[in-house]
């Protein structure tokens, strides 16, 4: 008999929070059938061979090269024998009955395609979970620190829904992947992951393809999930062009591109090139006023610039995605 759900979790070089999510997921889900797929991203670690080795009843593809999140997650699809699917992540820790609580809404609410839960840190501090698909106006205020000033504002607060309650169910445009509970039917009708996607967007992309063929995303805070964050990006080697943000991990040159991909693919090329330059030239701007007083920020601006730069003419301005890995 197949299982209700099949666990799709991505790897990359990320050993030690993996075992301890496969070790959570085996407390926190014995009251649901399930499976688990791990989709090893060619580690350097040894992950897959933990995985071998300490839980074998997980279902392991090692691949031989970084696919990235969507294509690696694709993998697993093709051989998930489950009638839902959850996303994942490895560095993303599931409160108990996490999975059924999932499951039971999605099997009570037909329209429902996908469900997403509540992200918190590791001291539960509260992550952006409930999300609306970015527009050009988002993006001025975001940019701007508008949306950070403002948060209580439905306007200036609209693209991570900082005005709501984090407590209250809400239908959304989008949820991040560290963990989403997908019908498996639905992705039948709309298509897998995007692989012009290899790292962000790929979620905000399907959740867009969801809502489009006339299904519901939903936010459910009763599923609390701790998310860590940025593990796997941590062990990657970014050196000038490829690295930047006060982390090092959550802004870069991957980013800028997915972000391109997505705003040519759903919006047109006007809008892409608008969403570019609003951003070129506030970091232009941002260079010019830092020049003297703070020259750090300015060239952190002016490094973003260049970043800008690099990311347009490798997509032609999101028309393309480049050849994997990134």
């Amino acid at each position: 008999m197949n299982p209700d759900i099949s666990v799709l979790i991505v790897s990359f070089n990320t050993r030690e929070t993996l075992r301890r999510c496969l070790q959570i997921l085996r407390e926190t889900s014995n009251d649901v059938s399930y499976e688990t797929i791990v989709i090893d991203n060619a580690s350097r670690d040894s992950s897959a061979d933990m995985v071998a080795s300490e839980f074998p009843e997980v279902v392991l593809i090692r691949s031989s090269e970084n696919l990235g999140f969507a294509a690696a997650n694709n993998r697993g699809f093709e051989i998930a024998q489950g009638n839902y699917i959850a996303l994942l992540n490895s560095d993303a820790f599931l409160s108990p009955k996490a999975l059924r609580t999932a499951l039971n809404y999605l099997q009570q609410h037909p329209r429902a395609a996908l469900v997403g839960a509540k992200l918190t840190g590791s001291q539960g501090e509260w992550q952006p979970s409930a999300r609306m698909i970015p527009n050009i106006l988002d993006h001025v205020f975001t940019l701007s620190g508008l949306s950070a000033k403002y948060p209580n504002s439905r306007l200036f607060g609209r693209i991570d829904r900082t005005w709501a309650n984090p407590d209250a169910d809400a239908k959304v445009d989008w949820v991040p992947g560290a963990f989403s509970l997908i019908r498996r039917s639905v992705l039948d009708k709309i298509g897998l992951f995007d692989e012009c996607f290899f790292l962000y967007y790929e979620e905000v992309d399907l959740c867009l393809r969801i809502q489009q063929a006339g299904y519901e995303v939903w936010y459910l805070p009763e599923i609390v999930v701790i998310h860590l964050g940025g593990e796997s990006s941590k062990t990657l080697t970014l050196e000038g062009e490829h690295s930047l943000s006060n982390s090092g991990v959550q802004i870069s040159l991957w980013q800028i591109r997915s972000a391109l991909l997505f705003h040519h693919k759903n919006f047109g090329k006007t809008e892409t090139w608008l969403w570019w330059q609003i951003e070129y030239r506030w970091h232009q701007l941002r260079a010019w006023k830092n020049r003297v007083k703070q020259p750090t920020k300015a060239a952190y601006s002016q490094h973003f610039c260049q970043l800008l730069r690099q990311a347009w003419q490798d997509t032609q301005g999101g028309a393309i995605s480049p050849p994997r890995p990134w």
